[in-house]
């Protein structure tokens, strides 16, 4: 293949009705697209789970799972919900195509259709497809540098994936939404992106910090949020990088923020952020004992640190060991 080539964009075709597959093949293979097909929904999902195409053209009516079926199983999985899906159907009923709509359908073809009006449909979504794809490849862009970041602090390797972890875990015990638990994930790695602009001579000094490099320290999560804030799609994780460091009683930074004031995601991964930090060594200090953990975090918490509640919560968490508990739902991939 021609490294300066962009590879063919790949359109799964789901029909069971082969004379329909050849005529739809036929047409867009025309405009240089490759061309996979099913005839059932159990086979395109197999399809989609071993090479997720750019597009699914996918017929409503079939024997066994329907075409409402597996476009909702597709969308309601992390891993595909942003594959664009054409619903190909001879039916015209507006229940139909409301059903379509819930179960996430991004587009509509009525047979029978002309060939320049699948074409352009299929173009537009393309694009818009790829318009999704370059923004994913900014955020992991984001959190590769966020790790990087990390890796100049001797004394947090994982520190990331804990917080992710962790504060997911927090979030799902406190019946949190996806998006809400997304944000908390890839705010895990995103919160201390701002530490780039700290030099590794202050994140790794073992004796305490003068008062010019506590004011760089402070700066980071200003700076961080400077750093994703081009991004809409990080939205939700602006507020936990700024306010990350806010403390319950207002004693914080940036910002200064109190109590309710201080955002439930930044709150949340404040609490996890807390724990961490018991738990590891640091080049000031090591690991505190297991038997001092938890009755630390309440002292803490009691001195306004952090939001109590949440810290009784997390508490709880951990004693019941469920922390790992519903991870892999709502996990993207590892950057």
């Amino acid at each position: 293949m021609d490294p300066e080539r962009p590879p063919r964009q790949t359109i799964l075709i789901v029909d069971d009705q082969e004379v329909n597959t050849l005529l739809v093949e036929t047409i867009l293979a025309s405009q240089g697209y490759e061309i996979i097909s099913a005839s059932d929904g159990e086979r395109a999902l197999e399809l989609v789970a071993a090479r997720p195409p750019d597009l699914i053209l996918l017929d409503i009516i079939m024997p066994g799972m329907n075409g409402f079926d597996v476009c909702a199983r597709l969308k309601e999985d992390e891993r595909t919900r942003l594959i664009p899906i054409v619903m190909v159907t001879s039916l015209s009923d507006l229940q139909d195509r409301i059903r379509g709509i819930e179960a996430g359908a991004d587009d509509f073809l009525t047979k029978p259709f002309r060939s320049a009006e699948l074409i352009a449909r299929v173009r537009s979504l393309l694009k818009l497809k790829q318009f999704t794809d370059e923004l994913e490849d900014a955020e992991d862009v984001l959190c590769a540098l966020a790790l990087s970041v990390e890796a100049k602090d001797t004394c947090t390797d994982g520190h990331c994936e804990r917080l992710s972890l962790y504060s997911v875990a927090l979030g799902r015990s406190l019946g949190l939404s996806r998006e809400q638990l997304k944000a908390l994930h890839r705010g895990g790695y995103l919160h201390d992106i701002g530490k780039i602009a700290v030099a590794e001579s202050i994140l790794n000094k073992k004796t305490g910090l003068t008062d010019e490099e506590w004011q760089i320290i402070r700066e980071h999560p200003i700076i961080g949020e400077r750093i994703c804030k081009p991004l809409k799609s990080l939205k939700l994780i602006l507020p936990i990088i700024r306010h990350h460091h806010e403390r319950w009683d207002g004693g914080g930074y940036p910002d200064g923020l109190k109590g309710q004031e201080i955002p439930l995601l930044a709150r949340m991964i404040r609490v996890v952020d807390i724990y961490d930090a018991l738990v590891t060594a640091r080049p000031y200090k090591p690991p505190l004992e297991p038997s001092k953990v938890f009755s630390t975090m309440r002292q803490t918490s009691e001195k306004g640190s952090c939001d109590p509640r949440l810290m009784e919560q997390f508490i709880d968490l951990l004693q019941s060991g469920k922390t790992l508990v519903g991870w892999e739902k709502v996990r993207p991939r590892r950057p």
